[in-house]
C-alpha cells in the first residue's frame, strides 16, 4: 500500500471551507497540521442523520480521520476538539480572510506545522483581542516567511544600512526597501522609515503605521495572489484591515 493510499487516523485539523458536492456530500477544503491542505469528501454530510452535521464548521479544532488517493480522499470521521469560541462580528471577518489566504496560496499537500500553529494562535488572538490590525499584520508576515516570502524591514537593501525613522522608502516585491532618493521604482509603495520599523517589530500603534502597512502588505500579497481578488477584503473594505 503506498503512503498516499494509507488511512491517515486522528489528524488535527482545520476547515477552511466546504463546497456542496453532488446531492448529499461535501467537498471539505481542510488545513492540517501533518499533512498541509488536504481537499476530502465528506460522502453524506448533508443528510439529516450523518455523524458529520454539524462537525464541518470553520474556525474549530478538529481530529479527522480519512483514506484515498493523493488527488482527493475520504473523510471518515471527524472530531471536535473544543477550546476555541465561534468567531462573532468583525473576528468571524478576518477569519474569513486568513482562510481564504490559506485557501489560495498554501499547495495541497504541502505540511506547514508552524504556521498550523500560527493560525491557531490568531484565531484565539481574535476571540480576545478587540484591535485585530495587529493580529492580521502579524499573521500575514509570518505566513509570507513560512511560504518563503521573508520580508525584509529593518535595512535598505541596495546599501545594507539600517532604516531610518524619518526616511522615505520605496519597497519592492521580493528586494525590500529602497531609498527614495536613490533607485527605487516610484511604481512601488511609499514608506516611512518608521513604518518598515514598527513592523519588524510588531508595534501597530502608530496611526500612520497602521494605514502604510495595510498599503504594503495589500501590494505584496496581490503580487503572489496574482489579479483575481480576495472575496473575503471586501468585507473588510469598510474597515482599516
Amino acid at each position: 500500500m503506498t503512503v498516499d493510499k494509507m488511512r491517515q487516523e486522528v489528524q488535527p485539523a482545520f476547515v477552511l471551507h466546504t463546497y456542496p458536492y453532488l446531492e448529499t456530500s461535501l467537498l471539505v477544503e481542510t488545513f492540517t497540521r501533518n499533512f498541509g491542505r488536504v481537499p476530502l469528501v465528506a460522502k453524506g454530510a448533508k443528510r439529516p442523520k450523518s455523524a458529520l452535521r454539524g462537525l464541518l464548521i470553520a474556525f474549530q479544532p478538529l481530529h479527522l480521520t480519512w483514506t484515498g488517493k493523493s488527488e482527493l480522499r475520504t473523510l471518515h470521521k471527524a472530531e471536535w476538539q473544543g477550546g476555541q469560541k465561534p468567531l462573532q462580528g468583525m473576528a468571524l471577518i478576518c477569519g474569513f480572510y486568513l482562510n481564504e489566504l490559506l485557501i489560495r496560496l498554501l499547495q495541497r499537500d504541502d505540511p506547514h506545522d508552524q504556521l498550523f500553529d500560527y493560525y491557531q494562535e490568531a484565531l484565539s488572538a481574535l476571540n480576545t483581542q478587540k484591535d485585530y490590525i495587529p493580529v492580521l499584520r502579524h499573521f500575514e508576515r509570518r505566513m509570507l516567511i513560512e511560504l518563503g516570502y521573508a520580508l525584509t524591514l529593518s535595512e535598505e537593501v541596495v546599501s545594507g544600512k539600517p532604516l531610518q525613522p524619518d526616511e522615505e522608502y520605496y519597497y519592492e516585491v521580493e528586494r525590500g526597501p529602497i531609498e527614495v532618493s536613490g533607485n527605487g521604482n516610484n511604481s512601488c509603495p511609499q514608506l516611512r522609515g518608521k513604518t518598515l520599523i514598527d513592523m519588524d517589530k510588531g508595534d501597530y500603534s502608530d496611526t500612520v503605521t497602521r494605514k502604510q502597512s495595510k498599503v504594503l502588505m495589500r501590494y505584496i500579497l496581490r503580487h503572489y495572489l496574482g489579479e483575481q481578488p480576495l472575496h473575503s477584503r471586501k468585507l473588510l473594505r469598510i474597515t482599516e484591515a
